[in-house]
């Protein structure tokens, strides 16, 4: 079959930069998808993106789309012929040509035939403007008095298949040949031959580099050849990359200066104005401390860069300025000053203020030190403080900094530098993979103001509702778990959320609300071990016991997660199922005690002997938390257990002897749930 080389590209206005790799990969995987559900084969399909252009080459597509063999099950055989004439005519044959299916439930008349394939060229346009509809746009705009919708106006489209035009009109324009050059650089048409000749045209004469990957790399080397040019190390935030990616077209590195003074300012602001503001990359030097110059990507090659760069070293001055003015100006009240100011901030409209949040969170913390051998004072003092660079000029202008600033600002009040270092560890995991906390009162402290959000907003009855979830609660939840697990902290969730429901006093969802918090959190579990690749089963067979104590939790998941690799795994799997369904199915309670006497047959006896041995074996097994352990000493009562079920009857005639044998299991069983619930693994 003919194969050619299809082009498509949407010409556009500059296109949001942190939402152009998302636009670029979905535009590919939309006409991909669409190629794929039409039959359509192709060697190899590639994006290109830049500020002012969606595009995808699609190499070796197949000029036809196959035939397809169809089959369409009509009336049945003894159905009125006018219902057969009516079924051939809308196949567009006679009844003639009709053949006879056999089923299970009668014969009926089938059409079979060919469905001609239609050409690529008349697919395409459907194919792209279905791509287009489906791009994640949160809000599309209109433009001029069209009607026509799009994330930014659209200016051209060129769709090429082989050397022809496709004959297509999408967003109200005409599909054409040409493309164009860089907006400075070369502000002209350029008429395209071949697609293949794409990229390789618009670099050589349209000074654009289309493809983000290589324009990408080439910032990349340039940043790092600019911090090595000034005897530093360039640091690159590789989201800023992909940023100032996509908005260069032909990317120029060039490298500013900013006076030494304003160093004394705390790096991470300085960072932050020159990352958010400007899209500047900054250097360390071989301390690891913040050098006085800014890298900045131009879209243009100047033939006067230093003018360029004093340019841009006009505009970050007065930022940094602000940054300066601010931290001077915060410094000049503690923040002990700003407690009472919390009162006039609102937490949550039913919980209070912020203020009325560290108090509660106060006790709370220093609880949970005093649990930790941590330093109680401290912790009261580090919650008394921890909300306070809140209504710092500093964090009010750029909030990323709350908690980092309220370090600075402890440290230049003369606070402990264990409570200085809870300011900023509080919010520590911001986000997934992010760092724990490390300092006792840090980790009390973080501890403490998640739980007090969770058992409040719980509290309130307002939990997190399907992808709704205001207050972050999920992520505070996965929070506390992997600090408590990661440190290897012995804590009882159970207790903590008690204690942070009773600071909150009476709410409306009080009943019951630290349970009710404490199935959220360890549900939340889930998602993190799948991460892990740890098997839903085995999640499950754990959360089936509610293990309160976090740490506890995980021991029994690693313990689980290594008996399953035993070869006696899944034959005492299946026993514990087996178990499970007898006992499961008996009316009353079922005893413990076992009647030596009444044990008959030889596998029972073994049995009832293994299990005193293990149950005197498992018990400080179990108490140190040693699973592993414990499971694998289990797993060595395989033989004696599959001996008992293939030899003895547990519903016995006798009463007395069924109700033995059925003590017998529920021993067994409890002897199990000493870890998990094994019985969930089959």
């Amino acid at each position: 079959m003919s194969q050619h080389d299809f082009l498509v590209e949407l010409g556009t206005e500059e296109l949001p930069p942190k939402a152009l790799k998302t636009l670029s990969g979905a535009f590919l995987e939309g006409i991909t998808a669409g190629l794929g559900a039409a039959g359509i084969d192709y060697t190899e399909a590639r994006p290109y993106a830049a500020p002012r252009r969606l595009a995808v080459l699609i190499s070796g597509i197949q000029l036809q789309q196959p035939d397809r063999q169809i089959e369409k099950r009509g009336p049945a055989i003894q159905a009125p012929e006018k219902a057969v004439q009516g079924f051939a005519g809308s196949c567009g044959v006679g009844i003639d040509q009709l053949d006879k299916m056999e089923t299970p439930k009668g014969s009926y008349y089938v059409y079979r035939g060919v469905e001609q394939g239609q050409s690529t060229a008349s697919l395409l346009p459907g194919i792209i403007t279905e791509s287009l509809n489906k791009l994640p746009i949160p809000k599309r705009m209109r433009w001029g008095s069209s009607r026509t919708e799009f994330v930014r106006p659209v200016k051209w489209l060129c769709m090429l298949l082989g050397d022809e035009v496709v004959d297509a009109e999408i967003l109200g324009l005409k599909a054409g040949r040409k493309t164009r050059g860089h907006r400075f650089h070369y502000n002209h048409d350029i008429e395209l031959i071949a697609p293949a000749d794409y990229a390789r045209v618009l670099k050589e004469t349209g000074k654009v580099i289309a493809d983000f990957s290589e324009r990408r790399e080439l910032i990349r080397e340039q940043v790092i050849h600019e911090g090595d040019r000034i005897g530093g190390v360039a640091q690159i935030d590789e989201d800023l990359l992909d940023e100032v990616t996509a908005l260069n077209e032909w990317p120029v590195a060039l490298t500013g200066r900013f006076e030494e003074r304003f160093l004394d300012v705390p790096a991470e602001a300085l960072i932050l104005s020159m990352k958010e503001n400007q899209k500047y990359f900054h250097a360390l030097n071989a301390d690891g401390k913040l050098m006085p110059y800014f890298i900045t990507l131009a879209n243009i090659e100047s033939k006067d860069p230093q003018q360029v760069i004093e340019g841009n070293e006009k505009v970050i001055r007065p930022r940094l300025a602000d940054a300066a003015f601010f931290f001077e100006t915060d410094k000049k009240q503690p923040l002990e000053a700003r407690i009472e100011k919390l009162k006039s901030v609102v937490f949550q409209q039913q919980l209070g203020t912020v203020y009325d949040k560290t108090r509660r969170i106060e006790g709370l913390a220093a609880a949970i030190a005093g649990l930790i051998d941590g330093n109680e004072s401290h912790a009261r003092r580090a919650a008394q403080l921890s909300k306070c660079d809140l209504l710092t000029d500093m964090v009010f202008e750029f909030t990323e900094l709350q908690g980092l600033m309220g370090y600075h600002y402890a440290l230049h009040d003369g606070e402990p530098e264990e409570v200085a270092r809870a300011m900023n560890e509080q919010y520590m995991p911001r986000f997934a993979g992010d760092d724990l906390p490390t300092s006792q009162t840090g980790i009390a402290l973080a501890i403490a103001d998640r739980l007090d959000t969770l058992t409040g907003l719980f509290g309130i009855n307002q939990p997190p509702t399907g992808s709704k979830d205001p207050f972050a609660l999920r992520r505070a939840a996965l929070g506390v778990l992997r600090i408590i697990v990661e440190h290897k902290l012995d804590l009882d969730l159970h207790q903590l959320l008690t204690l942070a429901a009773e600071q909150h006093g009476k709410l409306p969802g009080s009943e019951g609300l630290a349970d009710r918090v404490l199935d959220f959190m360890l549900d939340r579990f889930r998602a993190w071990y799948e991460d892990r690749e740890i098997s839903a089963e085995t999640f499950l067979s754990v959360h089936a016991l509610r293990p309160t104590s976090p740490l506890d939790f995980d021991r029994r998941i690693e313990a689980v997660s290594h008996f399953r690799r035993l070869a006696e795994a899944e034959s005492l799997a299946a026993a514990n199922k087996r178990v499970s369904n007898i006992l499961g199915k008996q009316k009353g309670e079922i005893g413990t005690d076992i009647n030596n006497d009444l044990l008959q047959e030889e596998a029972e006896q073994a049995l009832a002997n293994a299990l005193t041995s293990a149950e005197h074996d498992l018990q400080p097994l179990f108490e140190q938390g040693d699973y592993r352990t414990a499971l694998e000493r289990l797993a060595g009562m395989r033989e004696v257990i599959d001996s008992f079920f293939d030899h003895v009857m547990v519903m016995a005639d006798d009463e007395a002897i069924r109700n033995n044998r059925l003590a017998l299991l529920k021993r067994l069983r409890r002897l199990f749930l000493g870890v998990a619930d094994i019985s969930l693994l089959g």
